[in-house]
Parts: C-alpha cells; sequence; structure tokens
C-alpha cells in the first residue's frame, strides 16, 4: 500500500513509493554516464595495478622464470628465503638498520632546519628554495654527484678532511663506513619534510607562545611545550612516510655501489655486502637472475612488513599525537 507524505494543513503531497522510483530511475540514469566517464580510469587500474598486484601473489608461489608457464610450488619459496637464503637475510638486516637510523635522524634535521626557516631572517625565501632544491634532482643524478664527492681519492670531501688535518675516510670501500655514508646521504633529500613542517608551523596559533611567554617559558620550553604537540600530526604524517620511503630505498645504494658490480651475490650490495639493501637484492633475483617467482614472495614480505610497521606507527600514536 502506498504511504502518503502530507504538509502541515494534512494535504497529501506525493507518494512514498513514486518518490522512490523516480530516485532509482535518476541514479540508474547518472550510473552509466558516470561509468563511461571513469572508465578509462577503471581500464588504467584494472590493467596496469590491480592484475600485477593478482598475478603477482600467484607468483609468489609458483617458480616463474618469464620464459616458461609458471610451477606450482605452494610456500617452498616463502620458506626458502627464510631458512636457506643468507643474502634475503643480509638485505633485510641492512635495511632495517638504515631505516632505524636515518629515518630519525632525516626527521630530527628537518624539524630543526624548519624551525630555522620559519623566523623572520633577510632572504627566509632563497634559503627556502635552497633547501628544496635537492629534492627536484632526480634521485640518479644524486647518487652520482655523492659518489664522486665521497670518492677515496680525489672526492672533495676527503679534500677537505685532508686540508684541515684530519685523515682520510673510505666512505665507499669500507665496510664500516658505507653505511654511516648512506645514512648521511639520506640528510641530503629532507627538502620535503622541511617544507610540511613549515606548513605545520603556519598553523600553530600565535597566542599559545605568547600565552607561554607569559608564564616564563624560554625557547627550548616553546618548542617542547608549544611546537612538538601541536606538529605531533605532522610529525607522524613524516614518520609514516619516512619509514615506507626508507624500506623501499634503491637508487642510492644501487647506484653508488655498482648496479651489480658490487661484491657478493651479483647485488649493488659493496663490500661484503655491508649496504645491500632489499629493494636493491629484489631487482637482482628478479631482472638478473630472472627468478620471478622468488621475487614476488620478496615483494609480498616487503609489503607486510611496510604494511605493519605503518599501522602499529599509527595505532600507538594515540597517546602522543594531538589534534585541535
Amino acid at each position: 500500500m502506498a504511504t502518503r507524505i502530507a504538509d502541515s494543513g494534512g494535504i497529501p503531497l506525493v507518494d512514498q513509493p513514486f518518490r522512490s522510483n523516480r530516485w532509482r530511475r535518476l541514479r540508474r540514469g547518472d550510473l552509466i554516464p558516470g561509468l563511461l566517464f571513469i572508465s578509462p580510469w577503471i581500464v588504467g587500474f584494472a590493467w596496469f595495478q590491480l592484475y600485477p598486484i593478482i598475478a603477482s601473489i600467484r607468483y609468489s608461489f609458483t617458480d616463474y622464470n618469464m620464459m616458461q608457464p609458471p610451477i606450482w610450488l605452494g610456500f617452498a619459496n616463502y620458506t626458502r628465503l627464510f631458512t636457506e637464503d643468507d643474502l634475503f637475510r643480509k638485505a633485510l638486516a641492512n635495511t632495517a638498520i638504515y631505516a632505524l637510523f636515518s629515518v630519525p635522524l632525516d626527521l630530527f634535521v628537518a624539524f630543526c632546519f624548519a624551525l630555522l626557516l620559519n623566523l623572520r631572517i633577510p632572504g627566509r625565501p632563497i634559503f627556502r628554495t635552497a633547501f628544496y632544491f635537492p629534492a627536484v634532482i632526480p634521485s640518479v643524478a644524486t647518487a652520482i654527484l655523492w659518489s664522486m664527492l665521497l670518492n677515496t681519492k680525489g672526492g672533495l670531501v676527503n679534500v677537505a678532511l685532508k686540508a684541515v688535518g684530519l685523515p682520510v675516510i673510505p666512505w665507499l670501500t669500507s665496510p664500516t663506513w658505507t653505511m654511516p655514508s648512506l645514512i648521511l646521504l639520506s640528510v641530503w633529500g629532507i627538502g620535503p619534510i622541511v617544507v610540511i613542517f613549515l606548513a605545520g608551523l603556519q598553523d600553530v596559533p600565535r597566542e599559545l607562545y605568547e600565552a607561554a611567554k607569559l608564564d616564563g617559558a624560554g625557547p627550548f620550553r616553546l618548542v617542547r611545550d608549544v611546537t612538538i604537540p601541536m606538529l605531533s600530526p605532522v610529525i607522524l604524517f613524516n614518520l609514516v612516510i619516512g619509514i615506507i620511503a626508507a624500506l623501499q630505498v634503491f637508487a642510492q645504494p644501487f647506484v653508488i655501489f655498482g648496479g651489480g658490480q658490487g661484491g657478493g651475490g651479483g647485488a649493488a650490495g659493496g663490500p661484503l655486502n655491508s649496504v645491500l639493501m632489499y629493494s636493491v637484492q629484489l631487482y637482482t633475483v628478479a631482472f638478473q637472475q630472472f627468478q620471478m617467482g622468488y621475487a614476488a614472495a620478496m615483494a609480498w614480505i616487503l609489503f607486510a612488513i611496510i604494511f605493519s610497521l605503518s599501522l602499529l606507527s599509527i595505532r600507538f600514536s594515540n597517546r602522543f599525537v594531538h589534534y585541535e
């Protein structure tokens, strides 16, 4: 039975079924044109993203070399990774060390520079541009530049050290110094982090600083008690993005340490594989050894690690992050 809608005077206006059917026809009429408009994106997403994702899951359980049909292995690839592959464990450990030191260092340095660039100093726009400029340089060009700067013989860094009476450091040839050099190199690309911190600093209310100064707070307490709590969502964002980027670092170690010419296992891992990174080893297995199924298993393990760390960072941020 049709339900009638009446106004305040009790006069029926329209039948409820008629209204709902009209809305359904309108929605059906808009659905087809809407799907046609977004169909290029749907096709591109399905072909270039969704299908490769599904295919990589399948290939991770197979022996596949792109030349022959995949052979089903079950969990053999995953078992082999954790029980037999020493290079996998080495790459995983190196990547964990790199992320553990580079991410906090980058956040700290970027935060300090953002505080300085937020001050009213002459030429502030020029300094802001200069700090962001390294971010627009391609990572391969940056790696080539720093491989020349850190060269043991004739590199400008060692020339400067020698000029002030300090010993020459084998940045790229000693297993002791390769990881520190790669971690320090990560600071070169903190421009985007600085910009995000600067944007967050613009949103901190001036009244909070004025109230804290009236209570006798100095510069250190202003940063600790006002700036950091108000920037905690921005710090969390930069932390998660930094973890994701650090665990996928590829261009710098690959270019600087030989791109497959480095020592040990045919991977660009530097001397004694001291900087063999996970993404570099994954590339080596996939595109130099053509073990696509094995590489797919490595890729999904990396995805699980990144997803878990990102989820944990967000989950345990409730007590530290303060939203307005």
